[in-house]
């Protein structure tokens, strides 16, 4: 039998070669989840980072909306863009264990800012309607509502009037609707923006842990809880 590169049986093998290593660097095998990309890869297993690398200065809470004790003495402060899908599978899939064993629990208070990736249409909007939502003490029930529907709107030329749709399906008022038309809260987007620019925040989800003592570590991308956990417990 003739072996030779140039035989047919040789080409199907290169190819079915270069559909493995293909298949191998879409899923993202073997490193963590990309950062505020396009649609989420299956689920893969990653390997907790033990020493998350700080970033830049670390960011402070300001004056954004906090969820669990405000005596507890390390923070979590998460950059996201709601348009990500990224930040969305941290919500799902790690942020419930974190609640249960550190936010319900007094030991880690948890904030919320805004980081809208300038190539995700959407995403400004997005921060802005949950400002305006916590206008009338709704910031989280607008914040899951985002993530739960980001399929719905995601991809909408101009998703406000969803946005809106949301607001009065959670009982908001009609300040909510003139609040997103006249941009009553884009600044305090583009400040949360600069800020977690400053704090070297790049990509989404970017998070910084800090405690009361002055200990920080920062975080960048959607890591399983296992990095958490590790950062935390340094912490506590």
């Amino acid at each position: 039998m003739n072996n030779s590169p140039n035989t047919p049986w040789f080409a199907v093998s290169v190819g079915l070669l270069g559909l493995i290593v293909g298949y191998a660097l879409a899923t993202g095998v073997g490193g963590p989840l990309a950062l505020g990309g396009g649609k989420a890869p299956t689920p893969t297993p990653v390997a907790a980072d033990p020493d998350p690398v700080p970033a830049g200065d670390p960011a402070d809470a300001d004056d954004d909306v906090m969820k669990g004790d405000k005596n507890a003495t390390v923070t979590l402060i998460e950059f996201t863009d709601y348009q990500c899908p990224f930040c969305s599978r941290h919500v799902e899939q790690t942020m419930p264990e974190i609640m249960k064993n550190y936010i319900d629990t007094g030991k880690v208070k948890y904030v919320v800012r805004d980081f809208p990736l300038s190539f995700h249409g959407n995403a400004h909007k997005a921060s802005e309607a949950t400002e305006c939502a916590a206008e009338q003490d709704k910031f989280w029930e607008m914040h899951d509502k985002l993530f739960e529907a980001q399929g719905e709107w995601s991809n909408l030329g101009d998703a406000s009037a969803k946005f809106k749709e949301y607001a009065k399906a959670l009982g908001l008022k009609a300040a909510f609707d003139s609040c997103l038309d006249n941009g009553d809260m884009a600044a305090e987007v583009d400040a949360d923006l600069a800020d977690g620019s400053a704090a070297g925040i790049s990509g989404t989800p970017g998070f910084w842990i800090v405690s009361d003592d002055g200990e920080s570590k920062s975080i960048s991308g959607a890591y399983p809880y296992a990095t958490f956990q590790a950062a935390f417990d340094a912490m506590l």
